[in-house]
């Protein structure tokens, strides 16, 4: 079996279902036969490395630690779904407090015992303040650190193709930027069905004003819903979409979604936060575009850009990440 790398993989939070699906998955797409699964909770660990030998991937070398200095020593790429679940009834926001003090952490262990990592993904929610958090305290420079956030732009595109009856890859150009979860801000305008601009099809019989909300609704809830029905928070297409992730910057064959990445443009009203915007995954990391949209959709990135601003102040305020005046110190990348 050929692998894109032979850098090391570590996957934090290994014991649970999305760390030991990443594994799984890790293994089979090929994109390092060296992956070291870690997670403070021994027995599951154990359990789920069994379950990758037992996988019989040719040339892999799975290795695994509750100890995180062994597990960072030598990483060249890191994916951390090791923060608290979301729960039934829960917001993201809801584990604000608790898993930024994992991300804080996170944070310290990367710059302590591995501080040339090429890329962290960071998907523990609510992501983008986690992967703030992470961020400002690694000492590593913002295009080397990503969130999850195209499952707010899948969700859509699934919405559009099962309302449209058409496959789902007739659905193109599906965009939700700011913020991850409930307050994304979703552009029309930038999507098309089966060649047809989304724009032209919203406020006709295809798709009324009342459907197009209603499926901007059912998007913004897409993760409640998986809950509801499963009884757990999703795994399966976090997974799937954080390894795509690290794949377009182990090959810089590129990454089809946009990407939580640090934005810092006082000129544009951002500042100092991390967010989903136009992005590249290279083999540098996360670069990114200020997105273009009508004039209605700007508005509605700019609240969700709002939302993340009083989270990130919540989280400065519980002394998890330092004032905004003194990030540079901190980390001089920022």
């Amino acid at each position: 079996m050929s692998y894109i790398t032979n850098d090391k993989l570590v996957i934090l939070g290994a014991a649970g279902a999305i760390g030991s699906n990443l594994a799984q998955s890790a293994l089979t797409l090929g994109l390092t036969p060296n992956v070291c699964m870690y997670d403070p909770f021994e027995k599951g660990l154990k359990g789920a490395a069994e379950e990758m030998y037992h996988c019989a991937f040719p040339g892999a070398n799975v290795t695994w630690t509750t100890d995180i200095a062994v597990a960072l020593k030598g990483a060249k790429y890191l994916i951390s779904s090791g923060g608290a679940p979301r729960k039934e009834g829960m917001t993201r926001e809801d584990l604000l407090k608790g898993n930024c003090q994992i991300a804080e952490q996170l944070g310290k262990d990367i710059r302590a015992n591995c501080p040339d990592l090429k890329f962290a993904a960071v998907i523990f929610n609510p992501a983008d303040i986690t992967g703030l958090t992470v961020l400002v305290h690694s000492g590593l420079h913002p295009s080397k650190v990503g969130t999850l956030a195209a499952l707010d732009s899948t969700r859509l595109q699934t919405a559009l193709a099962q309302h449209f009856n058409v496959a789902q890859d007739k659905v193109t150009g599906c965009r939700t930027y700011g913020g991850h979860g409930e307050q994304m801000a979703p552009f029309a305008s930038t999507a098309k069905v089966d060649g047809k601009p989304l724009s032209s099809l919203i406020g006709t019989p295809a798709l009324t004003d009342d459907q197009w909300k209603a499926i901007q609704a059912h998007v913004k809830q897409g993760g409640k819903k998986v809950i509801e029905l499963r009884g757990r928070s999703s795994f399966q297409s976090p997974s799937h979409q954080t390894l795509l992730m690290v794949k377009a910057v182990m090959d810089g064959a590129g990454y089809p979604w946009p990407v939580g990445c640090y934005v810092n443009e006082p000129a544009a009203g951002f500042n100092q936060i991390m967010m989903a915007m136009e992005t590249k995954l290279t083999k540098d990391g996360v670069s990114y575009a200020m997105p273009t949209g009508t004039a209605d959709e700007l508005a509605e990135l700019k609240t969700s850009y709002g939302h993340l601003v009083k989270l990130r102040d919540e989280v400065i305020a519980m002394g998890v990440l330092p004032p905004l005046s003194d990030w540079k110190k901190i980390n001089p990348n920022l």
